[in-house]
């Protein structure tokens, strides 16, 4: 099972694993409602390095991002599920629109987003291009999204 970090735990939490030369791997999201579109897409990062890293957005940022009537779940909660998953290292909530400050902080060396996502529109992109990361837009699940489930879900 991973672990809910704060941002000050993320420096010793990941000193281990630079110790051993693991790979970190990054994803962000609001993750609201896990649905199947999620998992798979955790799964793929997960594989892609050693240790599976997701910034949350604190609720505050999903109301700005998504509408007053988000997130369905609270930003603890949706923190916790994420890192329940076999695929997720370390969860940690992020309070700002964009996830620059907590890449910045954890210094991946892949960062990754689902492939609805340019390379060239990924936050944090040319910062972790800029000490030889990686930066990968992953296969997107198609017709699978929180906002689906909840459009389906007021019609029935």
């Amino acid at each position: 099972m991973g672990q809910v970090l704060s941002q000050d735990q993320i420096p010793s939490a990941l000193a281990p694993l630079r110790a051993q030369n693991k790979k970190i791997v990054f994803t962000n999201g609001v993750f609201d409602l896990l649905h199947v579109g999620h998992v798979r897409y955790l799964q793929e990062a997960s594989r892609l390095g050693d240790a599976l890293f997701i910034g949350v957005n604190a609720d505050a940022s999903v109301k700005r991002l998504k509408g007053p009537t988000r997130p369905i779940q609270n930003e603890n909660d949706r923190a916790e599920i994420l890192a329940a998953l076999g695929a997720v290292a370390f969860t940690c909530i992020f309070t700002e629109d964009t996830p620059a400050n907590l890449i910045e902080m954890v210094r991946p060396d892949i960062l990754v987003k689902g492939g609805d996502w340019k390379i060239e529109t990924i936050v944090g992109a040319p910062f972790v291009m800029s000490y030889g990361g990686k930066v990968m837009s992953l296969q997107f699940v198609d017709g699978k999204s929180t906002t689906k489930i909840i459009e389906k879900s007021q019609l029935d």
